[in-house]
Formats: structure tokens, sequence, C-alpha cells
């Protein structure tokens, strides 16, 4: 008998009866042993994958010739031929053809209800997911999408659009209720920022938000007026978020489960098997669980809860469990805004800030130091998970602040995972305060794809603007990190997530801080096996390992054998979640039949490592 035949015999006896996966895990784990093919009871496989680049994201065996699932889980990974062992006569064989299979993506950060409100209207975003370059076509867009969607507009009784940006209009201005007046005074228009963080009213939603000239700022947001006094309809950060909540409360309950349900079918057609809410409050979190209760998700969903609103909700509900796909999973505070809209809260002034801006402007907090202490406080407290949202630097010390004082109340010995959400100004020694404080960082790198050029010349400048999401530092301290999309600030596109953290190529083909880029693994870990642990899921998801949950995406080619440059070019043929195929490229899906507009533009290649 061979050594190899010895070997799993010898370990097909000690496993013998161990039919919980999470047992043949442990024990396989303490043996040492690779996880070449091998099931506890010896079963045929439901599914064998073969014929392709299997990348597995487990350092111990990074890459598979075969992968076979039983029951929605993973019964073996490793050579084709001891994972055909597995095949039994009604095994189904899925030739890759030289494609990849990977981990299902996991969300690190995004926004998958209000993903389904990206998906239900107005697609008003700029080349290359959308046909907005200037006003008028943006005035184009969602009049053709309300011809097109009248009886869905009669029924909600509000135009809505998602994804206008200054930054990518030729005027380089927000639309204004006047805009906005011109496609309807009869129904309310409001369109979403595609930072998520303002938005921009026609007369009649900002009546019915109850804004006039007389209306006073509130707390951590600005309702822009012009020079006469009248709300021009841009409202930033919380006047955003007071409108958008009284403007929603008009769409029934019906309403607002289809919107869940299409966030979360969007999301499969990226890759992603698990999907998050980044922020929600008691009302939508209930949703999303009435959603989830009757079946509704076909992908797991976890949310974070506003920390500011609901505390007695979260600490009732927040677990690790899933129940009907759906989980609680902690709470979600938010200190500044959108870094390109020029709310970030910065410890200097925007280096040339494009609007009516005071000389020396830093943008501002939407949370005082005194909410944000308690906050992190309670969350360290109640042993409650907490993601916070900051993005520029003076944000960034705000959250340092705030943990390093829980810290000493509580302790550091807890395993809490806190997570900093987005941090695009991220200073070199704040990155070293996050690893002192064991924070997660969840980078933000597509922003050098949309925004780079805006940074380089008007947030932050040239030099600075290197150092956006700089996940090459974070790389350089061995420290373990996710990037995000923020769906639905952009597309929720697990390639140009990818490609961006490689690459770091801006629109006008610019590299932002080629010290930051990273490898094709390194930004795969963080796209999978990363955020699975930064949400205590690294148990059950995120690597290709026995006993895991089947999650798997099958890509278009192998990214690791591409040429980096091509990387936003590959494309998902296929999601499975728990070894069930819920999304294959070219079927209609059921719920939307969507596809993101991409108009073939492709963005210029240039190398520029300078300036």
């Amino acid at each position: 008998m061979n050594d190899t035949n010895y070997l799993q015999l010898s370990r097909r006896a000690l496993l013998k009866g161990l039919a919980g996966s999470a047992s043949v895990v442990a024990v396989t784990s303490v043996m040492g042993l690779p996880q070449s093919a091998y099931a506890a009871d010896e079963a045929p496989a439901d599914r064998i994958y073969t014929g392709g680049a299997i990348l597995t994201m487990d350092d111990a065996q990074p890459k598979a010739e075969a992968l076979a699932v039983r029951e929605g889980r993973i019964v073996a990974v490793g050579s084709a031929e001891t994972v055909m062992a597995l095949k039994g006569d009604d095994t189904e064989v899925i030739d890759l053809g030289g494609r990849a299979l990977l981990p299902g993506f996991y969300d690190a950060h995004g926004h998958v209800f209000v993903g389904g409100i990206q998906a239900l209207t107005a697609n008003i975003l700029a080349p290359p997911d959308g046909d907005v370059t200037d006003i008028a076509t943006l005035q184009k867009v969602i009049g053709d999408w309300v011809a097109a969607n009248k009886a869905s507009v009669e029924k909600t009784k509000i135009i809505m659009g998602f994804g206008f940006d200054k930054s990518t209009l030729a005027e380089l201005r927000d639309p204004n209720r006047q805009d906005l007046d011109a496609i309807s005074t009869e129904y309310p228009v409001y369109l979403i920022h595609q930072s998520g963080h303002m938005g921009a009213a026609n007369s009649k939603a900002l009546e019915i938000a109850g804004i006039t000239r007389d209306t006073p700022d509130p707390p951590g947001g600005v309702i822009r007026k012009d020079a006469q006094g009248e709300p021009t309809g841009v409202l930033e950060e919380n006047a955003h978020n007071i409108a958008w909540m009284k403007l929603m409360s008009a769409v029934d309950r019906d309403g607002m489960k289809a919107i869940a349900r299409a966030g979360a079918e969007l999301w499969t057609r990226y890759g992603y098997t698990t999907a998050e809410e980044g922020r929600s409050v008691k009302a939508t979190a209930e949703i999303m669980r009435e959603v989830a209760d009757e079946g509704g998700y076909k992908i797991d969903v976890l949310t974070f809860v506003d920390v500011l609103m609901d505390r007695d909700y979260l600490k009732a509900t927040a677990s690790r469990d899933y129940k009907n796909r759906f989980r609680v999973a902690g709470a979600k505070l938010t200190i500044d805004g959108s870094p390109q809209g020029f709310t970030a809260y910065r410890d200097r002034p925007y280096y040339a800030p494009v609007g009516d801006y005071p000389p020396g402007y830093r943008g501002y907090p939407s949370a005082t130091q005194e909410q944000v202490d308690d906050a992190i406080d309670w969350a360290y407290g109640n042993g409650i998970q907490i993601i916070t949202h900051a993005n520029g630097e003076a944000a960034i010390d705000m959250l340092i602040a705030g943990t390093g004082t829980a810290i000493v109340r509580h302790g550091a010995g807890m395993d809490r995972r806190s997570e900093l959400i987005h941090g695009q100004f991220l200073r070199e020694d704040q990155v070293d305060s996050l690893r002192q404080q064991d924070v997660f960082p969840s980078l933000f790198p597509m922003h050098t794809f949309y925004w780079g050029d805006w940074h380089r010349d008007h947030t932050v400048g040239p030099e600075l603007a290197d150092n956006i999401s700089p996940t090459g530092w974070l790389v350089k301290r061995g420290m373990k990190f996710s990037t995000h999309h923020d769906a639905p600030v952009a597309f929720p596109d697990s390639m140009r997530v990818l490609d961006a953290t490689v690459t770091r190529r801006s629109r006008s083909g610019d590299i932002l801080g080629p010290a930051q880029r990273v490898d094709v693994m390194t930004a795969l870990k963080a796209m999978t096996i990363w955020p699975a642990w930064a949400h205590f899921e690294d148990g059950q998801k995120g690597s290709l390992e026995v006993g895991k949950l089947a999650d798997l995406v099958i890509l278009s080619a192998d990214p690791t054998a591409v040429d980096p440059e091509t990387l936003d070019q590959l494309t998902i043929a296929e999601t499975v979640k728990e070894g069930v195929t819920i999304y294959v490229a070219g079927q209609k899906q059921g719920l939307l039949d969507y596809r993101p507009q991409r108009n073939g533009v492709e963005p210029r290649r240039q190398n520029h490592d300078g300036r």
C-alpha cells in the first residue's frame, strides 16, 4: 500500500462516524492533514467542480484541481483524482471549461436595502455605469425612466433617481429644484447623490419634506440656500436623511419589501453570497426580517443598526446567527460624510473645493465627540460589534479617541472586531493607532477609479491623493483588511472592486498611489476570507475548505492569470449559495431583468506613476 492510500485510509478510519462538519474540520486541523478529498461518511457528492482554476483563499492549499459539494457544504478540495472518487451515479460533474471557481464574495460594506432603491429607480450615474454627463442628459434619463415606469410612478407617487455627482457633470454643480421642476411639478422628484450623503429635491419634494426658507439646518446637516435665502433643493447629510425618510414614508409595506428583495437580487449578479445593509433603523431592519421570514432571500443578509437611534432594538436583536438568511449583526456609527462631496471632516482645509465654501473649509462632523465616545462605550459595554463610518482625518481622530476611551474602561481583551468603514484620508500614524486598538479597516479603493482624479485636483491634492484608501500601508504592517463597494454609491461590482484595489487607475487612466497597490490574491482575500473574519463568519465562509458552506462564484477567467489591466473585464458566470445555483449570466432571474449600463466606455490607459 502506498503512503497516499495509507494516509487516506487512516484518515477515513479516524473520521468514521464524525458526520458534523465542525468535528471533521477540528480533527483535520489537529492532525495537520491536507484537505484533499475525503468525506466523513464517504457518500457520493452532489456536485463536483473541475476543469478550471480553483482559488481557495486557504493558505495551506491556495489552489486545487477539483471541489466536491454535498448537502450545501464542501466535502472535498484537492486533486482531480482524489475528489473524483466521490463521484456517484447521481453526481453532477461541472466542467469549468477554464473558468475560475472562488469562494462567494462577502460584502464587506454595502447597503443592500438602499441598493434595492437603486435597482428600481432611474440610473443617473455617469459612464461607464450610466449615461449622465450633464444636467440635460440627467433630465432626459429621468424623463425616459418615468415614461417607461408610469404605473410604478402612479402607485408610489414619487420619482426617484440614484447616482448624480457634480464631479462628473459638465456644469460642475449639483442639480437644483428648478432643474427637477422641469421634470415634474405634479410628483415629488428626489435624486440621491452617488455618495448617498446628499440629495436633490424639486419644489414638490421640498414641500412634502416641510423645508422652506425658514427651516434651520438640522444638527450635522445643511439645507443649501440661494442668495435670496430660498432652498436650492440640495440637502446635505442629516438634512438629506430627514427629507428622504419623510418621502419614503409614502411607500407602502409591500413596496418596501420589493425594495429589500431587489437589492439582494442585484447583489447575486456580482457574485455576492453574503450582503450587508451597512446602516439601518428599526423600521428597515424589520422589513428585511419580514422578507427573510417569507423566504425572500437567496443569499445571507446582515445589517448594522444606527447606534444613535435604536439601542434598545439593537440590544434585543443583535446576533451572530442567521434566521431565514437574516441577522442584525451590530451597531453602525456615522461620524462624517462624503469626501468627494466635501462633507467629510478633515484635519486641514480642502485642497480646491468646487462650490461656495468659506476660506479654510474642512467639512464638518455629523456626530459630536461626546456622541462618538458614548456610542463606542455602549457597544463595548454590551458586547455588540460596532462599525464606524469615518472618511476625513479629523473624523478618524474622533473614532480613535472614542475607541481609546472605551478600551480604558472595558479592556482590550475581548475580540470585538470593531471596524473603520471607508477611511479615505487615513494618515499613516492613524493606521498604527488602528492596529494598536485592534480596529479592523474596511477600505474603499474604488474611489481611485470613480473619484481619483477629483481627489487629486480638488479634495486633497496630488500628494495626498496617492494615499487614499491606503491598502499598501496595511499590507506593510501585516494587517487584515477588507475592501468594499458601498453600493449603491456604485454598483456592487465585485470586479471593479478587484481592479481598483490592484491597479488603482482613475477614470483618466492615472495611477493613484503605486505604492498602495496590492497583488491579486491579497485583493481577493480582502473580498472573501478577511471580511468573513471581520463579521465572525470565517468558520463557515470566505474560503474553500472542507466543512464550510458551499458559497461559490464562477468567474469568466482566472484573475491570477490575466493581465491585471483587464481585471475589470472579468464577468460573473454563476453564483452558488450553499450548493444551489442562484444566478447564471444571461438568464432572466425572476425579480429583475436588469443589467447595469456600461455603454462600452473604457477608461484611458496610461502610465502616470507621478504627477
